[in-house]
């Protein structure tokens, strides 16, 4: 059993709406909150043994599933938590300024307008940088470098965050996020086969 197995939930409409552990769906199931299924992978967990009719418990729980009273998350208004990992996978870890694409490790966060200059520091404002060119825009804006964008900074919706968090996401479960991002978006770009 892949105990890291995160399971995709979902609301009673069938948006996306974060990620639960095997042991949470386990809880769900048990507490009949499982409305329906939507992925093809399973999980088995395996339970105890019943001391009176000496059979072992079993539960499959499904990669995708729906769950009862959680509908009213709000899809439009949803800013996601700006950390360094989840930036510099939407910018795919590459530099905004001079493209290269490096390990996380050499990467930073650039405010495209300076926090000195009246800047922000949110989805918007910000871009994956190297540590080079970072340094060498300083204090200063891209147009004031003469370092142009290569992409405009944009907020992830609730989906593209979900697929940005870095964990391992199985194919069936990776098909019914992109499902639900635009057509136009980078990510959907990024991630999508074929």
């Amino acid at each position: 059993m892949d105990i890291s197995r995160q399971i995709l939930r979902l609301n009673y409409a069938g948006l996306p709406i974060g990620w639960i552990t095997y042991q949470t769906a386990v809880r769900l199931y048990y507490n009949d909150q499982v409305t329906y299924e939507c992925g093809t992978s399973t999980l088995l967990v395996r339970g105890g043994i019943n001391r009176v009719t000496g059979l072992r418990s079993k539960i499959e729980v499904n990669s995708i599933i729906a769950t009862k009273n959680y509908s009213k998350v709000s899809y439009s208004d949803y800013t996601p938590p700006l950390t360094n990992p989840t930036l510099f996978h939407r910018d795919a870890k590459t530099c905004m300024y001079c493209g290269e694409t490096f390990t996380i490790k050499n990467l930073s966060r650039d405010h495209v307008i300076p926090l000195s200059k009246g800047g922000e520091d949110k989805w918007t404002n910000l871009v994956t940088a190297c540590k080079g060119c970072n340094n060498k825009k300083g204090d200063r804006t891209p147009e004031q470098a003469s370092m142009p964008l290569l992409a405009v900074p944009f907020i992830p919706s609730r989906v593209e965050y979900l697929i940005l968090r870095g964990r391992t996401i199985l194919a069936d479960q990776m098909d019914f996020l992109l499902s639900h991002v635009p057509k136009t978006s980078r990510i959907r770009k990024r991630f999508k086969k074929g």
